[in-house]
């Protein structure tokens, strides 16, 4: 059987193998040899001398025959056109131009790799045993050379596979912005990623030792930072501390493990990381001061909810006289509670708080209020002690003032004052509504207007009735808010 032979320029041959090739063929003083494999009905030349870049058809059947019989440690053919073994290669006259065959099996990992050989177009006689073999050694170091040559390439593929991994594990800590290390207890040197130095302050790329870590570490901070150091060596527990960097202030959580120990014990070798965790412990404090304000709160609108109802009730003994006026109030406390918390107990704007308590009398006629001033942010308790006045006086003036009639106005003005400490200056004045006379005794309405911010420290809260409309003056402090 003949090996088809592809016309494509064949590729570069390897240095090694086209040596052992042309110590072959200067062995036997053959015109050519070469190292072949055969795979089904396919000869392939992996390296050869002799023959010209684009050989002719070669035939197969010597190369078969050695490299598929049992046992068979070397073939040597005389003169292939007189052997009965390759008559179908003789019959299709491909062995026209080789005669002459000696090769022996290369072996690679136990197996049958190849076969190295020396051919020629005359018919030769028979080699000496000496002869063939130095070809087997000859092709024992090519199976040698070829399990060398796929080990490096193992090896070759696995630090390539190695290095991606390494840039993977980087990228990793570098996305979640954790600053790696490694600590060489004996020389006290610890290699560590762009990210660890960041993290301390340190300049890049240069040494540093774990003697210089601890003068980083806040003071306070660094007795539970070393005894957590302590019990990862002497107890063998993964190490575990958290602390704070003494030149930025930001805290760090570390992690690490000690993964090598010499034959006492000691360690020698500690790996870990450290992340920061500043705006988780921020979040934190904010969310256990948001709670703390929050309980605060809640008690606060307990006890000014119970004084509601008992001064409701005092002045309205009748129950439904008593529910209607009390939910007014209690529904007032509840819209600013609502406002207060969607903002996390920042405050609420003066414009928002104003309109969610007058808006809600003027479906039919929101131009009976008027608002002049720039808007500002209100502190919580200023915010719920003026939305209670801002509720009274609007309910007030839709039973008795300003919005009880069409034609009537309510306009609320605002400044605020920079001579001293900040202050709001708040103005309510009526117009347009019913003759106002002056209550011959203050009720508890007009009593909640007068004292609904004695919770905010320096304000206060002036009512007057002037015939042309009901009138009240609030200034409060900016710059403080009392518990």
């Amino acid at each position: 059987m003949v090996a088809s032979t592809s016309s494509a320029a064949a590729p570069a041959q390897d240095a090694d193998f086209s040596r052992l090739v042309r110590a072959a063929r200067q062995l036997f003083g053959a015109p050519a040899a070469a190292i072949v494999r055969l795979e089904g009905d396919t000869l392939h030349f992996h390296t050869r001398e002799g023959l010209a870049d684009e050989p002719p058809p070669v035939p197969s059947s010597p190369w078969r025959c050695l490299m598929t019989t049992p046992g068979m440690s070397s073939l040597v053919v005389s003169d292939a056109t007189l052997d009965k073994r390759f008559a179908a290669d003789e019959a299709a006259g491909g062995l026209a131009r080789l005669r002459f065959f000696a090769c022996v099996p290369i072996i690679v990992h136990g197996e049958r790799y190849g076969a190295l050989g020396v051919m020629s177009p005359m018919a030769g006689r028979e080699p000496g045993p000496e002869r063939i073999a130095a070809l087997a050694d000859l092709a024992a170091v090519a199976g040698s050379l070829f399990e060398l040559k796929d080990e490096a390439k193992v090896r070759a593929r696995m630090a390539a596979d190695l290095i991606r991994e390494e840039w993977r594990h980087a990228l990793t800590l570098e996305a979640g912005r954790v600053g790696s290390w490694v600590w060489d207890v004996r020389s006290d040197e610890i290699a560590c990623n762009d990210i660890f130095r960041h993290m301390f302050g340190l300049e890049p790329a240069s040494k540093f030792h774990f003697r210089e870590l601890e003068g980083l570490v806040e003071p306070a901070d660094l007795p539970a930072f070393n005894a957590a150091l302590d019990e990862a060596f002497e107890q063998g527990v993964d190490y575990a501390a958290e602390f704070r960097v003494a030149a930025s202030g930001r805290w760090l959580i570390g992690r690490g493990r000690v993964y090598q120990r010499d034959g006492d014990g000691r360690p020698l070798v500690m790996m870990g990381v450290n992340i920061d965790v500043t705006d988780a412990r921020e979040a934190a404090e904010q969310q256990r001061l948001l709670l703390r304000e929050l309980n605060h709160r809640v008690k606060n609108t307990l006890a000014m909810i119970q004084s509601l109802a008992r001064q409701t009730l005092r002045q309205k003994p009748d129950p439904q006289q008593f529910i209607d006026a009390f939910s007014g109030r209690l529904r007032t406390l509840s819209d600013a509670h609502t406002l207060l918390s969607d903002r996390d107990w920042s405050g609420i704007g003066l414009v928002e708080l104003l309109r969610s308590q007058v808006e809600p009398y003027l479906l039919d006629s929101p131009d009976q209020f008027v608002m002049e001033g720039d808007d500002l942010r209100l502190p919580p308790d200023h915010a719920l002690g003026l939305g209670l006045i801002i509720h009274e006086l609007a309910s007030n003036a839709v039973k008795f003032g300003a919005l009880s009639r069409p034609d009537g106005r309510v306009t609320v003005t605002w400044t605020v004052s920079r001579v001293g400490d900040r202050r709001l200056e708040l103005v309510w004045k009526e117009s347009g509504g019913p003759m106002v006379m002056k209550p011959a005794e203050a009720g508890f309405g007009t009593r909640l207007i007068e004292r609904s911010l004695d919770k905010v420290l320096g304000s206060s809260v002036k009512l007057s009735f002037p015939i042309e409309g009901a009138e009240a003056r609030i200034s409060l402090p900016l710059e403080r808010f009392t518990f």
